[in-house]
């Protein structure tokens, strides 16, 4: 009988969506109460509650718990649980200054225009912006998207109990690979998996990843290829078109009885070391026991060192999970090697120089990343075949010669391996 590791923080999960017999009359109630936009990040957040994702939360968080939790990681109502990153729901100052303390408040995704829970409102505070910023994201640039989606937050916080009444398009548009922590849960048990590792991916799963994954079925039960379906920062590859390349990779290259994939409704914040926390933390409410944790996880830019997120495990308080890292070095194709290596493995350090046509001119290492590929497809380049699988380059490929319009994307030390 598999023993998977418990949710964080509770012996059980903690879903606040109603029960489906509940939701029509919950939802006819709200449709009289004073409506609350939420940004698309805030809608993303209600629905890991409702599923159960961020057990165990009950709801948006108060003053007390952001100050704890951008200070040490600790939210002093719950007995100083562990949590890595304030989830909060903002206001405009006049929509705040409407709203009562205990009232009950219908949460409305604009994008969607649908409510898509409520809440009674136990607080209004407001806070430092640039200081949760400097906190979270270790830098106040409004260019790094999640701090200008916090700069761009209105003029206060709500805070108290939700109740979810929606997960919004995610289950009929991502019907193959939604799921919900208690799914996941159980399709662990029925393998008879204890030990699972998380691969978290918002790319498209080039060679690199793909190593990864394998390295962990080798010390693991299995590996869990967690996607991320929510909101991207403008250039990343869309999901729908990321979980077509990842199902060709995983369909052809893993055994079926060792890997599960997953897809989940987060949106990026791109926090670096603070997200891989959060990452951790829903992962062990999914049933994982480790996460993959390798090159720039969750980073953006040049804003974090390529290892960071893997030394803030050591940084936290001892105790804080019961998932555990699972850090990987930075890995790459070697021309010397041969095959697949890593920066711990692989005793050539020469950089491998490939022309304009994608042909190989020399040199050891081609380093490897997300970046880089959607850089190369989007400037319409050749892919070294190396680089990643020819399924998910066709893929690709037929996406970025769709647009009528790219994004240009820059790369970063992370993504090229410079100083």
């Amino acid at each position: 009988m598999a023993k998977l590791v418990a949710p964080h923080g509770s012996d059980v999960l903690k879903p606040l969506l109603l029960p489906e017999n509940e939701r029509a009359a919950a939802q006819k109630k709200a449709e009289n109460l004073k409506k609350v936009p939420m940004t698309t990040r805030e809608t993303s957040d209600l629905i890991m509650m409702g599923i159960g994702a961020f057990t165990p939360l009950d709801g948006f968080m108060g003053s007390v718990d952001w100050k704890g939790i951008c200070e040490r990681y600790q939210m002093p109502t719950k007995n100083d649980l562990f949590w890595p990153i304030p989830i909060t729901l903002s206001a405009t100052t006049q929509l705040a200054d409407s709203i009562q303390v205990n009232e009950e408040v219908a949460l409305w995704d604009t994008e969607t225009d649908t409510i898509m829970g409520s809440m009674i409102v136990t607080e209004k505070y407001t806070i430092d912006k640039a200081y949760e910023c400097q906190q979270v994201f270790k830098t106040t640039d409004p260019e790094h998207p999640g701090v200008k989606k916090v700069m761009e937050q209105g003029g206060y916080n709500l805070a108290g109990p939700v109740k979810v009444f929606s997960e919004s398009y995610y289950p009929e548009m991502f019907a193959d690979i939604y799921q919900r922590p208690a799914e996941a849960r159980a399709i662990f048990e029925e393998r008879g998996w204890n030990t699972v590792a998380a691969l978290q991916l918002r790319n498209p799963m080039h060679n690199s990843h793909a190593y990864l994954a394998w390295v962990a079925i080798e010390v693991c039960d299995g590996v869990y290829i967690h996607q991320l379906v929510g909101a991207l920062k403008p250039g990343d590859i869309p999901a729908e078109v990321r979980v077509k390349a990842i199902d060709a990779l995983v369909n052809n290259y893993f055994r079926k009885e060792r890997v599960l994939q997953g897809g989940y409704p987060m949106e990026m914040r791109y926090a670096g070391p603070r997200e891989a926390l959060l990452h951790a933390v829903f992962r062990q409410n999914y049933g994982c026991s480790h996460l993959i944790v390798g090159r720039d996880h969750a980073g953006v830019g040049n804003y974090y060192g390529p290892f960071d997120a893997q030394r803030i495990f050591n940084e936290i308080p001892p105790g804080s999970l019961l998932l555990q890292p699972l850090c990987m070095d930075w890995t790459f194709y070697c021309y010397e090697c041969g095959t697949m290596a890593s920066m711990k493995t692989c005793p050539h350090d020469s950089k491998a120089v490939i022309d304009d046509q994608g042909n190989y001119q020399g040199g050891a290492r081609l380093l490897l990343s997300g970046t880089l590929l959607r850089k190369l497809m989007s400037e319409g380049k050749p892919v070294p075949k190396e680089f990643s699988k020819p399924e998910v380059i066709a893929i690709l490929k037929e996406y970025y010669d769709s647009l009528d319009e790219k994004v240009e994307v820059k790369l970063h030390r992370a993504a090229t391996g410079d100083k």
